[in-house]
């Protein structure tokens, strides 16, 4: 059997072949810096074969510097400076003791440009001093794979260089995974927060929101901050809809409804269902009593217009019951609610489809000739 290496005494010595596949990614020069040799990944990167050229015609060297390395033409980008280096160095011979005891980093001349490191030692090259430069990627390893099109068969068997890289993807792909989820389940969180704060018939807000906004907008104008309207909205004759022509024609009504009221106010307001026909307006800046009445109007005004709910007619109507939290100075939510309900109870008295504001509570002794607006 033959043996690629023997010792002979204190000196290893190994053919070329047998030291590509130790180290694949080696160059081997002679004392004046010709390649004499190198490993196939490294040639593979080349893409030229090296034997016989000057280690500064394929690459430039970026530490330890080296006396012919010194240039104004190293401030130029890699490619350009590639073109004017490399007719200079075909003849230079490099300082190979420079490179010796030190981390030494190349560049490929040629795109992509790669950066490699490591170490030289002295050796006996076609029976002459020379070195060994056993080089790697360091964190360039990912580049250079994509890059170069390399392959585990490009490198050592006792590199790890390719199981860090697998590391390195399966983390990708897991950090992936894990923000994927965190992203699925703030949309989950969003979704639920959204439906405890909503009603599933029409989509408005429902009596938990409200009481969060009003409870909001009170403080603020308990503080001098703006003010703002409740309308409590009541359908009337809805039961007689949901009696003769069942259910789904009551929903579909509910929604017509919703429609309106989200048409009619703006998007700083609140509209919420609070029960099964009754609404709440949140009115945030409101506190002129004339608007507001044309408000309620206008809302009563559509929601009896009438409508078909497969092919049968349907007619509604609605009371309304506002209160201003300006003719409330300091009064709390469940006043402002109160009031307002009162209000309501005004409009149905009066005979229903109408609207009524109502008055700043009394200040002095009980008065049952209380001032409606209607």
């Amino acid at each position: 059997m033959c043996c690629a290496g023997v010792w002979e005494g204190s000196v290893l010595a190994v053919d070329a072949e047998a030291l590509g596949r130790l180290m694949p990614m080696a160059l081997w020069l002679d004392r004046t810096g010709i390649i004499r040799g190198a490993g196939p990944a490294l040639e593979k990167l080349c893409a030229d074969s090296l034997p016989g050229q000057r280690l500064g015609a394929q690459f430039e060297v970026l530490r330890p510097r080296l006396p012919e390395a010194t240039s104004a033409s190293e401030a130029r980008p890699a490619d350009d400076r590639a073109k004017a280096v490399a007719g200079r160095n075909a003849g230079a011979e490099v300082d190979l003791a420079g490179l010796l005891g030190a981390r030494v980093y190349l560049r490929l001349r040629r795109a992509p440009a790669t950066t490699l490191r490591g170490v030289a030692v002295p050796a006996r090259v076609a029976g002459a001093d020379g070195l060994i430069l056993n080089l790697t990627f360091g964190i360039g390893l990912a580049d250079a794979v994509r890059d170069h099109g390399l392959t585990t068969s490009d490198f050592a068997v006792t590199d790890l260089a390719m199981e860090f890289l697998y590391l390195q993807e399966a983390k990708a792909l897991v950090m992936g995974e894990l923000h994927a989820l965190n992203a699925r389940l703030q949309d989950a969180r969003r979704t639920a927060e959204a439906q405890a704060m909503s009603d599933p018939l029409t989509g408005l807000a429902n009596r938990r929101a409200l009481d969060q906004d009003l409870a909001r907008a009170a403080a603020v104008a308990a503080r001098g901050g703006a003010p703002f309207a409740l309308a409590h909205l009541d359908l009337d004759h809805f039961k007689a809809v949901n009696d003769l022509l069942g259910h789904p024609a009551g929903d579909f009504m509910l929604g017509r409804v919703a429609a309106i009221l989200r048409e009619e106010t703006r998007r700083a307001d609140l509209v919420a269902r609070v029960g099964g026909d009754e609404f709440v307006l949140l009115l945030r800046g409101a506190h002129d009593p004339a608007g507001l009445m044309a408000l309620g109007a206008r809302i009563i005004a559509r929601i009896e217009e009438p409508c078909l709910h497969e092919g049968r007619p349907c007619r509604i109507s609605a009371s309304i019951g506002i209160v201003l939290s300006a003719s409330h100075p300091g009064a709390d939510p469940a006043q402002m609610l109160a009031a307002a309900d009162v209000a309501l109870y005004a409009s149905k008295r009066r005979g229903r489809g109408c609207c009524t504001v109502a008055p700043p509570p009394p200040t002095g002794p009980p008065d049952d000739g209380a001032d409606w607006l209607d």
